[in-house]
């Protein structure tokens, strides 16, 4: 893959006052000095990589920065081809959550690269967000949910970051978002209806999503679904 890169210094980067609770660990500090930023472009996509991590290792960079362009492309045709073309990268040390991103701006905590570096597959999820593009972040478990649905399906690198959907337990619900919900999804949509997904990403975009969507698109409510899913969760997964 072919990347031309424009190597800039900034004194500051913009304030993204308006990030919005996309992402776990949800943090609105004001982001701080950036030392460097990076534009790179490859396929019609440019992606602003900003740092303010002295000590960020560069495979680690590098990783992030392939990441992008091999999973954002792919998230973008199958479910919003009018997505944004520029995406940026801001690893903040200011940032105590995990990731978080909002209005094109996915923003990392550097500590949580450091430890675990093999998780570059943050990036699959953060950069769905910027594809699911919803005016209204409600209901978030199914945001969240479809999010860790296109990690499992597109992440690169789940198997080696340790990440995985869990078995279904005891008191568990699809609302508890994220790794459960998308575990769900992918029941219903082996079992129930195969673009379950798809039609309900297009209409959390809309804003014509509601609870009746479920049955609509499956012939049961989404309590009935959860209800056959506890009595035979059985998937087979396999993760790259």
């Amino acid at each position: 893959m072919k990347i031309l890169t424009v190597q800039t210094i900034a004194i500051f980067l913009l304030t993204f006052a308006s990030i919005r609770g996309m992402a776990q660990h949800r943090d609105h500090h004001t982001p701080s000095r950036v030392l460097t930023s990076d534009s790179l472009v490859s396929g019609g996509y440019r992606l602003i990589f900003a740092s303010n991590d002295a000590g960020l290792d560069p495979s680690t960079r590098q990783h992030l920065i392939d990441v992008f362009f091999t999973v954002y492309p792919q998230e973008v045709a199958r479910f919003n081809k009018n997505s944004l073309t520029k995406v940026t990268f801001f690893v903040d040390t200011a940032y105590k959550g995990v990731a978080e991103t909002g209005n094109g701006v996915a923003r990392f905590n550097p500590l949580w690269l450091k430890k675990y570096p093999q998780d570059v597959d943050v990036v699959t999820h953060e950069v769905m967000h910027v594809v699911q593009d919803y005016k209204n972040y409600n209901p978030g478990w199914l945001t969240e949910g479809i999010a860790d649905y296109v990690r499992y399906v597109y992440g690169v690198n789940n198997k080696g970051g340790g990440w995985t959907l869990p078995d279904l337990k005891p008191g568990q619900s699809y609302q508890n978002a994220y790794r459960v919900t998308a575990r769900f999804l992918l029941w219903v949509e082996k079992n129930k209806y195969n673009k379950i997904v798809d039609d309900m990403d297009k209409a959390m975009r809309d804003g014509t999503y509601s609870s009746e969507l479920w049955k609509k698109l499956t012939g049961k409510t989404v309590d009935e679904l959860w209800g056959e899913y506890t009595k035979d969760p059985a998937l087979e997964l396999t993760y790259k």
